[in-house]
């Protein structure tokens, strides 16, 4: 809708980065006051944080390139391009390399995994919310061709040329309906985590439900990239979701006790 806040001269200010960065800014203050309250040092919260999101933003772009190899594999000057660090990526990636640099630096600080996933969970999905208000603004990750009166059209050139968003015609609004999505498991995680009853509660609901609203809004995107498995049947996309459900409800298996409620099979 507003690509760009202002330009003056060769300077912009896009709208995306702004609100991008605003989420994450906020979405850290979050996580480092929560992770307080679990007993986390506010210290290595803080350097967790920053580690993440540096990590995050790597794995975005990693995945985006994996989707579009077609668009990169002969022409690898286009992986350093401004278009492609102006992008924003592919949010599961930025999740996957988010995840594998917190494993790293809470093992290397002893700080306790499952806790601190706890706390650092409703920040993560409340920066999710802005970040899907810059895609918005942008005009990227749009959705399909839609006649549901809900349907946004975009009439911005800029949000054209810059994330080829089809303008004059209406699109389902996958931006909102995600950043609405969010937003709910962001109220949800904050009580929850008042309320928990057991280490890895708050994280692993997260995961569940992030991975089923995300699998399900991949069927109304329409931006090109999806990236496909096995024959076309899902996106790649999708399949970390299913894989982020999944591993969920095993986080909800073993540190529930709910393997402890199943009578074992007595032998004959």
């Amino acid at each position: 809708m507003f690509p760009r806040l202002f330009h003056i001269g060769s300077f912009s200010l896009p709208t995306y980065g702004l609100l991008v960065a605003t989420g994450v800014l906020i979405g850290l203050w979050i996580s480092v006051r929560n992770s307080e309250k679990q007993g986390i040092n506010g210290d290595d919260a803080w350097n967790l944080g920053i580690l993440v999101v540096l990590a995050g933003i790597v794995g975005a772009k990693v995945l985006l390139i994996i989707n579009e190899w077609d668009r990169y594999a002969g022409n690898w000057r286009e992986i350093f391009s401004l278009n492609t660090l102006q992008s924003g990526g592919v949010f599961s990636g930025g999740l996957i390399g988010a995840l594998l640099m917190a494993a790293w630096y809470m093992r290397r600080r002893h700080m306790p995994p499952l806790r601190t996933c706890d706390g650092f969970a409703p920040g993560l999905a409340f920066g999710h919310v802005l970040g899907r208000f810059g895609c918005f603004s942008a005009g990227c990750c749009y959705g399909k061709e839609t006649h549901h009166i809900w349907g946004v059209t975009f009439h911005s050139q800029l949000a054209h040329d810059w994330s080829g968003t089809p303008l004059g015609v209406a699109l389902e609004p996958t931006q909102l309906i995600e950043a609405a999505a969010e937003f709910f498991n962001f109220v949800l995680l904050m009580w929850l985590l008042k309320r928990k009853k057991f280490d890895g509660q708050v994280f692993a609901t997260f995961m569940i439900l992030y991975g089923i609203e995300r699998y399900f809004i991949e069927f109304l995107r329409g931006d090109p990239g999806r990236g496909e498995v096995f024959g076309g049947v899902m996106t790649f996309t999708q399949l970390i979701s299913l894989l982020l459900v999944v591993g969920g409800g095993v986080i909800w298996w073993f540190k529930s006790g709910i393997q402890k409620a199943v009578p074992a099979h007595s032998s004959t």
